[in-house]
């Protein structure tokens, strides 16, 4: 009875979801199958224009009609109703994914090895004759493959057992009596056993690199942590500190307030008590008049000339050089002292804080990220740049929203400040340049493309780009360059550039001048550790133009 079941399954399974059919179909060769798993089953193999029988591999022509098996599809159902439920999953068949038996018919199962002698892929039944049969037990045996027929030679049908190392392929072993005839051949064996040599020197190189990269990763890690704890040691003290600046300030802010009133206080008592001396010496004075007033409207003459004398008398009056009001600028003075103070706290914090940012970024340098290799890459950074009219020489013209500038005969009538150039035709960027930053110049004629400290002598020979060590400066000519710094020059290669490309990475020192195009030629790089900002500079010669490009 078991055998009978097992056979019902069988005959109304699909061996493709090996489940029970449903909507059988039956194609040309007999064999069954659920009409979408045959459906989805040709779908795939369309794309080589080849359908086929997934158990008897029967190929087509053309793909065959389904229609719908009503016996079948009665039985099916019947066998149903009857009880018979759907198969439980038998892993000794072949799916979609196994290596199918290739001896075995109909329902094929999977395959327990495949041999490369042979070449063919056997189950668990069809295999035994490999371990019984003496002839069978030399041949190799692997993991079952579905890509045996790889070591078939097509022009021979035989095995491919050589291995021609003049062509770099396998090959048969006609193929090295006739086409490979001379040619630098060995067993296929024997090319394994040096290719694997070579495999374990490479996996040892990679295994040793792993390991390196390994041992790098936990140096990184341990910088990571070691970045980590000196920050929060930096946080943590720099909020003490911060805090301890507030409290003084605070402290300092009551001990003012606390000065002004006590000085208000001092005051506001003297004067109050003055106030009320001088209101007693009002009110005797009104009363002293009152009894003149009442003498004056006396008949009797002498009654009148009696008490005349004592009437008549009047009290020494307050000195008036005791009052003395405080005047306001003495409150104002105490208000301007603070506003002195306050100015000289912000200048100290504006020059110092520079210094703060600038030792903050140098641990960024040792992470600091590649130069960038084509302009695209460049334009990330790109930076809008205006050049600051107070550092221009007065025979600069500067036009396009200060992003031009040209030499000109008539001075112009620029105010004066002490950031302009005096004895060189150049001028600087109105912004500071950290971090990284990438900007283009476009020029006509002679002119250098800089960078520089603001701190670079307005007059004198050494205020020019490059002619000192607080600028590096490019110099262009009609077909050439030449790269100055501290008054050393550098010869540039390559031919002259009219649009020349600046890329600036403060943090990790690195200045690199380059002529513009897609992959960007580089024309000079610097290696340095900068200590201040920087500003972009322009120098032009007579008769020359130069702008800051808009790259965005």
């Amino acid at each position: 009875m078991a055998q009978k079941d097992q056979l019902d399954r069988e005959t109304i399974s699909c061996s493709i979801c090996l489940d029970l059919l449903k909507d059988p179909v039956t194609i040309p060769c007999g064999h069954s199958y659920c009409m979408s798993c045959i459906k989805g089953f040709w779908d795939e193999e369309a794309q080589r224009k080849i359908y086929s029988c997934p158990q008897c591999r029967q190929t087509f022509k053309r793909r065959p009609v389904l229609k719908k098996n009503t016996m079948l599809a009665a039985l099916v159902e019947q066998l149903k109703k009857t009880g018979l439920q759907a198969a439980p999953a038998d892993h000794c068949y072949a799916g979609p994914e196994d290596v199918a038996c290739d001896v075995c018919t109909g329902r094929k199962r999977k395959a327990l090895k495949s041999c490369l002698t042979c070449p063919a892929s056997y189950c668990e039944n069809h295999l035994q004759p490999h371990y019984d049969a003496p002839p069978l037990k030399k041949h190799k045996l692997v993991e079952p493959s579905k890509n045996l027929q790889e070591n078939i030679c097509s022009p021979h049908d035989e095995v491919m057992k050589m291995f021609c190392r003049t062509d770099q392929q396998s090959i048969c072993y006609l193929c090295s009596v006739e086409d490979h005839k001379g040619h630098d051949t060995v067993s296929a064996a024997a090319e394994r056993t040096e290719r694997q040599r070579e495999l374990e020197v490479s996996r040892l190189n990679i295994q040793q690199r792993i390991q390196d990269r390994e041992r790098d990763v936990k140096l990184l890690q341990q910088e990571v942590k070691a970045v980590s704890r000196s920050a929060d040691k930096a946080v943590k003290d720099s909020e003490k500190i911060f805090t301890e600046l507030i409290r003084l300030l605070q402290k300092r802010s009551s001990d003012v307030k606390q000065q002004i009133r006590s000085q208000q206080e001092t005051e506001v008592s003297r004067v109050k008590e003055l106030q009320e001396k001088l209101q007693q010496e009002i009110t005797e004075l009104k009363r002293k008049d009152a009894e003149l007033k009442q003498l004056s409207h006396t008949e009797d003459h002498n009654q009148f000339l009696h008490n005349y004398p004592s009437v008549s008398q009047l009290s020494e009056p307050t000195d008036s050089s005791c009052i003395n009001i405080l005047p306001l600028r003495d409150f104002e003075d105490v208000t301007a002292a603070v506003s002195e103070l306050r100015d000289k706290l912000q200048d100290i914090l504006r020059d110092k804080w520079t210094n703060i940012l600038l030792t903050g970024t140098e641990m960024d340098a040792l992470l600091s990220e590649p130069e960038p290799k084509t302009r695209a890459q460049f334009l990330k950074f790109a930076r809008e740049i205006t050049l600051d009219p107070n550092t221009a020489h007065t025979l600069l013209l500067l036009s396009d929203g200060n992003r031009k500038v040209e030499w000109t005969k008539q001075p112009q009538s620029y105010s004066s400040h002490m950031d302009r150039f005096i004895d060189a035709l150049q001028v600087l960027s109105r912004e500071n340049l950290t971090g990284r930053c990438y900007w283009e110049v476009e020029r006509k004629g002679l002119g250098d493309v800089a960078v520089t400290y603001k701190t670079i002598s307005r007059a004198g020979r050494e205020c020019g780009f490059g002619r000192n060590n607080k600028s590096w400066s490019l110099d262009c000519y009609a077909n050439s360059h030449e790269f100055w710094f501290n008054n050393i020059k550098t010869p540039v290669s390559g031919s002259g550039s009219s649009r020349v490309g600046v890329y600036l990475d403060h943090t990790a020192g690195i200045l690199s001048f380059y002529r513009v195009s897609k992959k960007m030629t580089l024309l000079h790089r610097v290696k340095t550790r900068f200590t201040q900002p920087l500003y972009a500079g322009l120098w032009v010669g007579v008769g020359s133009i130069a702008e800051l490009c808009k790259v965005k």
